[in-house]
């Protein structure tokens, strides 16, 4: 993939009509340096990993979270208590471990190509308050896992599994409400002909709308983005105002931003970004196509028949003492560091096959969403929407056909307009 980077230089034929060689050379220099740093920052990651194994990092960890909980009046027989600390460690030394690398991707990668919106001070805010949410949240429903597989007998691994699928159901349903907005500010769609389009849309295939939502995604990149959340009868659409050609802050002049962005860069561009109302309906048609045909309780459903099956490999493995020797854990064999090892290392391969299948099911659902927007007559301002938002992002349209099937959950660009061009000629 990097030498498709390197080597295609000019804009092929077949893309002539749909981008400019000033865009196609912006994108493709992104693409590369993006190349370049998942290279390196994978390459540290393999070889960190590696050296904590090596040198026994694990264990000693788990060592230090006894000493420092037994500082705290808990003994060994406290093994939840140890496990809660051993995980507060290791999610630390993560997020320092992961700063760098964080802080080159935002400030020299994404700087350099026009998508950083942050300054330093948004950027650390916003980590530490990340770290602390992640915690409110990981801790406790850990320590409860680990209660649950503690009591629950010969049949805990049914117990854990119903805990965990509770817990992601709760998490899905109150993220959008009360997670998201201690990072982002959201606000309703102002009342208008959009909105009125958005709810007669949802309305004609029976989609229980409820509320529109904008939120400020330009306070930290110019990347766009819709999604839609809630159950049963109470949907929510949410949309980037980066997405919105009328609403996104980047397209303000200077003296148009309230004092409230003073956070954040003020950067005008010298061209509109985001799309006209129809493209941004041919968009959420796409979206909305994931419900109608049922692409979301698919994906819950293959989740949870996946997570189900590896609790039960657990429940099969976690006896086997050899493996916490391989680790080692000679004399105990904690839980949580159970669940470490066997769903991190022992189910590695498992998982590169299982992310695999799924990709080939994302493309397959991103072609038959494009499928029902063009259905809804929405093929046209699909087509267009879909060139824009290439072009806004930097997705560079040429790839090895190897890469893209191992990577791309969704189909490349030109097999989407391909799929489109018919029915937009029509």
């Amino acid at each position: 993939q990097r030498r498709v980077y390197r080597t295609t230089t000019h804009v092929p034929w077949e893309l002539g009509q749909i981008m400019d060689s000033e865009t196609f050379e912006k994108s493709r220099l992104y693409q590369l340096d993006k190349s370049t740093f998942n290279f390196w920052s994978g390459l540290y990651s393999e070889v960190e990993g590696t050296m904590i194994l090596l040198c026994g990092g694990i264990p000693f960890l788990w060592n230090l979270s006894g000493q420092i909980s037994g500082r705290a009046g808990f003994g060994p027989e406290y093994e939840i208590v140890q496990s809660l600390v051993f995980l507060l460690l290791a999610t630390l030394f993560s997020a320092v471990t992961g700063l760098p690398w964080s802080l080159y991707n935002t400030f020299v990668i994404e700087e350099k190509h026009g998508f950083n919106q942050q300054t330093l001070g948004f950027f650390f805010k916003d980590a530490i308050k990340k770290f602390i949410v992640t915690q409110c949240i990981l801790l406790p429903v850990t320590s409860l896992l680990l209660y649950i597989i503690k009591i629950g007998g010969e049949y805990f691994f049914i117990y854990a599994w119903l805990f965990t699928l509770v817990v992601s159901l709760v998490l899905v349903t109150i993220y959008a409400d009360y997670i998201a907005p201690l990072f982002d500010k959201f606000i309703p769609l102002p009342e208008g002909e959009l909105k009125q389009q958005i709810e007669t849309m949802a309305k004609s295939i029976d989609f229980p709308l409820t509320k529109v939502y904008v939120v400020e995604g330009s306070k930290r990149s110019s990347h766009s983005n819709a999604y839609f959340y809630g159950f049963f009868k109470n949907k929510r659409i949410v949309l980037f105002d980066t997405l919105l050609e009328d609403y996104s802050a980047l397209n303000k002049e200077p003296a148009e931003e309230d004092g409230e962005n003073e956070e954040t860069k003020s950067k005008t561009k010298n061209k509109k970004q985001g799309c006209k109302n129809e493209e941004v309906l041919a968009v959420l048609g796409h979206e909305l196509g994931h419900w109608k045909l049922g692409h979301t309780v698919k994906n819950i459903i293959i989740s949870q028949m996946n997570s189900f099956l590896c609790f039960f490999l657990f429940a099969v493995l976690i006896g086997r003492k050899e493996l916490f020797a391989a680790f080692g854990f000679y004399d105990t064999q904690p839980t949580l560091i159970g669940l470490m090892i066997i769903f991190q290392f022992i189910f590695s391969p498992y998982n590169e096959v299982l992310s695999f299948c799924l990709t080939v099911l994302s493309r397959r659902f991103e072609f038959q969403a494009d499928a029902f927007a063009k259905e809804l007559g929405k093929a046209k301002d699909l087509y267009s929407a879909l060139i824009k938002l290439n072009k806004d992002n930097l997705g560079f349209p040429v790839s090895d056909w190897i890469f893209s099937m191992w990577h791309y959950s969704h189909p490349p660009l030109l097999e989407r307009l391909q799929a489109l061009k018919d029915a937009k000629q029509e």
